[in-house]
């Protein structure tokens, strides 16, 4: 249903769009950035159109409570619609390697882990419902396009209320843009970029019918671009369609599909040798590559979504949806080991290997969440029930032949013949249930005074098979995840915050009798402050944290009885131990002026004191601001940042067989901007990435390898508002 805005309400959609407004020559374009969605409270969140680089509305990744950022009790960023278009964020990946407090260890051309305050990332959420994903299979996650996608939530900490299972690290939460608009809108874009990068995209929004209760949204795109690394090409495609119809004043149909595949041509498998026989350093071009030129890795993701929402009279909503995701992946690659002689570059080992790999997810959801009086004053209650049921097959292809010597690794070009691929066999498979009850309120305890107390009761169960182990089945039933924040109010601008979260991972570890670990479980605290200024138009905070693991897997000289291989027992002790703090701010200083900066810093180590995951960055320092320029050149924004992470180390044996220290020192990435407005339709955009560049490299160090990341590169584009 429409709603009426309140007068709050209509206060806080002038305060979003003053750039926009300002923009325009005439106040005859205001109601078309009005968000006309079909139930005000739920579209007020949508941060296409604003300009900002900070959201008014509201988030559902740290709670399935509405929540402002303000009253939101742990560190939270919205990387906004109007940031991802200034900086041509095209990718999730692009998005970590631009967002306060995550990070991507980028080990190959086609995988990567994200990061968080020291622990992995192995959980996104699309609307809200998580996708677990096999990070060693990937199926193309790092690429997924943000062209469907409205803005990205990052909730930093135990998200254990929301997620389920996990790491206490971060949710990142995909949200989809949606059918709102009762007026026929789009835009057309075309980018051109270094390496033959080429871009289009088409989005286009439509009523439906004459009552304009039905509408319709379509998104496609097509990216391809070959690599500063030889042989690596790169094609992929987006379609999403989505649509919302108003079923009566209450209630309201959402709908859609979404179809995203990946054409990789000459991915590298590993990366490039840290040392050479003689255990010196390697010194590689940025363009070496260690794959064939027939290596491929194929992947698609296609989602199929619905939902039900219906409000009632006393503002009560419930919400029913359902989702079926489905991942595929297909590789033929090529893997190189070993280290080559420094003359004739020889003593490189090849194994090829092929993989067919398919993901099926079901997920169902329930949730009823409204006002309540209680003690003369209004609160906020959600509960509901949610159900995930993931199926994970992986299937090999024998190669004759697997392996052998490879040629002179110093002239290594690529050419390199393609063995024989058998039928496929089955590797690895298993199946994950989750079912859960949750339960959350937000109490008004005093008027500068908010508690929020709640908990998910989780019942899981993993089955799986390997071909080359031992079948296992883990249950964790009626695992309790709770959730605790309050929220003190110190004046219209600030207000403190404290937080205790959590977050289990069921393990397949046994011990010596053959029982399974109890779950690892991350806990959580956190403090700060946040504040709103200019009417909620930038948003500050400032926080510090504590993170501590226990009943962390530790393998033991004994093994599992009755396994055939044996299998190695293990004993639960206390696992990393993450402490630091954060600052950041976002959104519009000035009329002209948007900026978002964000600055982490934190130690995590193991229970005898040891750096953990010292491959992941301790510190990080994003910003990007932009600028419009006055008068005359009022067509003109210009902006500019910088991503600056700290040194990252590991251990690995050279061929000598000496533990060295591998480390990369900390290192800056600056970047350019301008875009002029030729009219209210027409804009051209230029972006400069690592404007001075950086060599700099990921590492895979684990087995002795690395890879480099991105030079200077440049994209252009054009955009067409119709």
């Amino acid at each position: 249903m429409i709603v009426r805005p309140t007068n709050r309400l209509s206060a806080c959609l002038a305060a979003a769009f003053p750039v926009i407004a300002s923009a325009q020559h005439t106040p005859a374009v205001l109601p078309a950035i009005t968000v006309q969605a079909p139930q005000q409270e739920e579209g007020a969140d949508i941060t296409e159109g604003t300009g900002s680089y900070t959201t008014l509305g509201v988030s559902r990744t740290a709670t399935p409570l509405g929540l402002s950022l303000r009253d939101t009790p742990q560190s939270v960023t919205v990387v906004t619609q109007q940031r991802i278009e200034d900086q041509d964020l095209l990718t999730i990946t692009d998005v970590v390697n631009n967002a306060t407090g995550v990070s991507v260890n980028q080990y190959e051309t086609h995988r990567g882990q994200f990061n968080s305050r020291g622990f992995d990332i192995n959980t996104l959420m699309i609307d809200g419902v998580p996708t677990t994903w096999q990070q060693p299979w990937s199926s193309g996650e790092v690429f997924t396009s943000l062209a469907m996608y409205d803005r990205v939530e990052i909730v930093r900490g135990a998200t254990g209320l929301t997620t389920g299972a996990g790491d206490p690290s971060a949710a990142i939460n995909l949200v989809r843009k949606r059918a709102h608009s009762k007026e026929f809108m789009g835009k057309a874009e075309l980018g051109l970029g270094n390496w033959d990068q080429l871009r289009g995209l088409i989005d286009l929004s439509t009523p439906v019918n004459r009552a304009k209760s039905v509408r319709l949204r379509v998104v496609g795109e097509h990216s391809q671009r070959d690599s500063w690394v030889d042989l690596l090409g790169n094609k992929s495609r987006t379609l999403y369609a989505t649509l919302e119809a108003d079923l009566t004043p209450s209630t309201l149909l959402t709908a859609g599909f979404s179809h995203h595949e990946n054409r990789a041509r000459g991915p590298m498998w590993g990366g490039l040798p840290i040392w050479h026989a003689d255990g010196s350093r390697t010194h590689w071009s940025r363009a070496k590559t260690s794959s064939a030129d027939w290596t491929r890795w194929d992947s698609t993701h296609e989602s199929y979504f619905a939902s039900l929402d219906h409000r009632f009279e006393n503002d009560w909503k419930v919400r029913f949806s359902y989702t079926h995701g489905q991942r595929k992946a297909d590789s033929y690659l090529l893997y190189l080991s070993g280290a080559p002689d420094r003359n004739t570059g020889l003593g490189m080992v090849t194994f090829a290997g092929s993989y067919d790999v398919k993901t099926t997810q079901d997920d169902v959801a329930i949730q009823a969440n409204g006002p309540i009086e209680l003690f003369g004053r209004q609160h906020e209650l959600a509960f509901g029930y949610v159900y995930a049921d993931q199926k994970f097959n992986a299937d090999s292809r024998p190669a004759d032949p697997a392996g052998g010597l490879a040629p002179d690794f110093n002239a290594w070009d690529g050419t390199f013949p393609e063995p024989t691929w058998g039928d496929p066999v089955f590797y690895e498979g298993g199946r994950t249930k989750q079912q859960a009850l949750y339960g959350v309120a937000r109490l008004n305890v005093a008027a500068p005074l908010k508690l929020i107390l709640g908990a998910r009761v989780t019942n899981y169960r993993r089955t799986g098979d390997l071909s080359y182990s031992n079948s296992y089945e883990i249950k964790s039933r009626g695992e309790v995840t709770p959730y605790a924040g309050i929220i003190y109010d110190l004046d219209d601008q600030y207000s403190l915050y404290a937080s205790y979260t959590s977050i289990f991972q069921p393990q397949n570890a046994r011990d010596a009798s053959g029982r399974y670990l109890d779950p690892v479980v991350g806990k959580a605290t956190e403090t700060g402050i946040k504040g709103e200024f200019l009417d909620g138009r930038l948003t500050a905070s400032a926080s510090v944290f504590h993170i501590k693991q226990s009943n962390l897997a530790q393998q033991t000289s004994e093994t599992v009885p009755g396994t055939n291989p044996p299998e190695p027992a293990y004993r639960a002790v206390d696992g990393a131990t993450s402490k630091g703090f954060e600052v950041e701010v976002a959104g519009q200083v000035t009329p002209s002026w948007q900026v978002a900066a964000g600055y982490t810093l934190f130690r995590a180590k193991d229970a005898g004191g040891a750096d953990v995951n010292s491959l992941y960055p301790r510190q990080l320092l994003r910003v990007f601001t932009t600028y419009r320029l006055p008068g005359t050149w009022r067509g003109l924004i210009i902006g500019g940042g910088v991503n600056w992470q700290g040194k990252t180390y590991t251990y690995a044996q050279n061929p000598l067989g000496v533990v060295e220290k591998v480390e990369q020192d900390g290192y800056p990435l600056a970047s350019l901007m301008a875009r002029y407005e030729f009219s209210r339709q027409l804009t051209g955009q230029i972006n400069i990435n690592n404007i001075f560049d950086k060599r700099y490299y990921d590492m895979f160090a684990a087995y002795s390898q690395f890879t480099y990341g991105a030079p200077r590169n440049v994209t252009v584009s054009l955009k067409y508002k119709f």
